[in-house]
C-alpha cells in the first residue's frame, strides 16, 4: 500500500466518522454518499466536502433536503451530488 493511499484512507476515515450526526436523516445521506458517491469528486469537491460537514446540522439537512440552495456555487453542487446519491426519494 502506497503513502498515498494509507493518507486517502486516513482522511476516508475521518470523514467518516465526521459523517456521524445527532439526525437519522443526516446519517443516512452523508454515509450513503460516502458508500456511493465520494471517490469520484475531484480533489476541489473532496476538500468542499470537508468544509460542507463543517456546517451546523440543522442547516446541513436544509441543504441536502434542498429546502436551502447554499449561495457557495461549490457547496451547492457537493450538495445536489449528496441528494442524488441519497436516491430519488431525498
Amino acid at each position: 500500500m502506497t503513502t498515498e493511499t494509507q493518507t486517502d484512507n486516513k482522511e476516508q476515515a475521518r470523514l467518516r466518522w465526521q459523517c456521524r450526526r445527532g439526525m437519522l436523516e443526516l446519517d443516512l445521506f452523508l454515509q450513503s454518499f460516502m458508500d456511493k458517491a465520494y471517490e469520484n469528486l475531484s480533489p476541489e469537491q473532496k476538500q468542499t466536502f470537508s468544509v460542507l460537514l463543517e456546517t451546523p446540522d440543522q442547516m446541513l439537512l436544509d441543504y441536502l433536503t434542498g429546502r436551502v440552495i447554499p449561495y457557495d456555487k461549490d457547496i451547492a453542487d457537493v450538495a445536489k451530488k449528496i441528494r442524488l446519491a441519497a436516491g430519488p426519494d431525498a
